[in-house]
């Protein structure tokens, strides 16, 4: 890099040359992230997770229970962002009771919301 410097009657200026622009590299796409859903239900039972990942189908994803935790687990892969969900325990919708973050919707109800980072 040269630098060029010049004197002036108020103050001292320096110019210095534009270094080449780097070759821009793509922006990495964002990667799916795997998280895990767990609620807590009787062995048993039928539960389910829906949500916007998966158009809210009730069926569409099962949930295996592990009886060493005492609850019913289910990993989606999602992009980062914010995601609704809730479980259908037995054909009965629930928000899910261990997550704080939730909003109302259209029912009168309240889904529960996982933000992937």
């Amino acid at each position: 890099m040269k630098i060029k410097t010049t004197k002036s009657a108020t103050a001292k200026v320096v110019a210095k040359k534009a270094a080449k622009p780097a070759a821009t590299a793509k922006a990495a796409k964002p990667q799916p992230k795997a998280v895990e859903f767990t609620v807590h239900a009787e062995k048993g039972k039928e539960v389910y997770l829906a949500g916007e990942f998966n158009k809210w189908d009730p069926t569409a994803k099962k949930m295996a229970y592990k009886a060493k935790a005492g609850v019913y687990a289910a990993t989606v892969k999602l992009l980062p962002g914010d995601y609704q969900y809730k479980f259908v325990i037995d054909g009965t919708w629930c928000a899910d009771p261990e997550n704080v973050n939730s909003v109302q919707n259209d029912q009168g109800t309240f889904n529960s919301v996982v933000t992937v980072k």
